[in-house]
Order: C-alpha cells, then structure tokens, then sequence
C-alpha cells in the first residue's frame, strides 16, 4: 500500500510490472492513455461488494491485481482484504482433508468480468480447486469466492453448506486489513492468497479508479 503515489497510467504499469507481467484483458474496457490500465466508475461499472478474487473465468486466475484511485468518496469506501492462507492454517486436519477435495465452479465467460457487464446466463464454466498451492512461495490456502455456482464431488446441500462456513471462516476479522483510500493512493495485492471487499457504505457517491493486473499464461 503506497499512500499518494499519484502514477500516470504508464508508471502504474512499470509499477506492476516490477512484480510480474501485466495482463492483457480480453474483455475490458481500456484507458485511452494505456491498453493495459482499464479504468472502473462504480456509478457505471457497479460495485464489487462482496468477498471475492479476480479472474476466476480463467486459469490460473491473475497473480497479481493492482488499483490507483482517482475518487474518492467524502466518507466511506474501504476496501478489505483478508489472508486466505491464514484462514487455511486454522482449519482442523480433517476439515482441510475435505476441502482439499473438492472444487469450486465458476462462470467462465470472460465477458461477464468486463466492466459494467450484465451477466445474461451461464453458457461456459472453469473449476478451482478450494485449496490452493501457491504457485511461486509453495504455502497453501483456502481459494475461493462468493461468486462460486457450485462444488464438485458434494451433494448440492453439502456444498452450500460447506460455501457458507468457508465465507464466514475466512472472512473472519482476525484474517483482515482494512484500507481507507485517499486520491492517488497505489495498492497491489497477491490475488492467489487473498480475497477482497469493497465496502458499500458510500450511497451514490461517485468513485472511480484504474486497475492493472498480472497473470501468467492460461493452462488452457
């Protein structure tokens, strides 16, 4: 988290790509300054408040999603993130067996994750395993999101229960930060052990920012 940093679409770029290589979305809206930066206006694009991690539709989801705020409202809008391999660490052994094996689908139209997109049907889908190892540090951690359609290997009921607790457990305080946004603050994030929220708590106010990502090639 960088208070103030104030980058140009190009820096936030190079920013990001000290870290890795940024992404190339198929399906969003582009900043008219860099292909790569794809700018988001909650007034028109929606809101992301609920728990979630980014680029579900492919596989591997991003490695890395990044923001620069350019408004911010009067009160409110924190963003929260919170460690899934934290949360993955407080299971018991046998809980961790069991979500071990199973995975979670999802929507996989790319589309559906543009900007503003209205969602219209789930025509294609794409699977993430609960459990994740972390490609690049080795530590494992829960993987999922509120966004998830169903779970593999479970009867439909056990799946909505299991979701349920997961969201609960890993969304717990203790696994938390929360970030209160000032104008030109820079926060990057490793979207393979965390999720995030958007707190809706700011009515019609406006805000905007630009987001970068990074991602390794599909496995597809």
């Amino acid at each position: 988290m960088f208070r103030d940093a104030d980058l140009s679409p190009a820096r936030h770029v190079a920013a990001v790509s000290i870290f890795d290589e940024p992404f190339d979305h198929p399906t969003a809206m582009r900043h008219p300054d860099h292909r790569l930066v794809y700018p988001y206006e909650v007034r028109t694009t929606g809101k992301a408040s609920r728990w979630h991690v980014g680029g579900l539709w492919r596989d591997p989801v991003f490695g890395i999603e990044s923001l620069v705020y350019e408004v911010v409202p009067e009160t409110g809008g924190d963003t929260i993130w919170a460690d899934l391999q934290a949360a993955y660490d407080d299971l018991s052994e046998p809980f961790q067996a069991l979500v071990g094996s199973v995975s979670a689908i999802y929507d996989g139209n790319a589309d559906h994750y543009a900007q503003g997109a209205t969602r219209d049907g789930v025509t294609t889908t794409t699977e993430h395993p609960l459990v994740l190892t972390h490609p690049r540090t080795g530590r494992t951690g829960l993987f999922l999101s509120t966004g998830a359609i169903g779970l593999t290997g479970v009867t439909a009921s056990e799946g909505e229960a299991l979701l349920r607790y997961l969201t609960v457990h890993a969304s717990a305080p203790q696994y938390q930060v929360r970030y209160s946004w000032r104008v030109g603050d820079f926060v990057l994030w490793d979207n393979q052990a965390t999720w995030h929220y958007a707190v809706d708590d700011y009515g019609d106010a406006p805000r905007a920012y630009r987001k970068v990502i990074a991602a390794a090639p599909s496995a597809s």
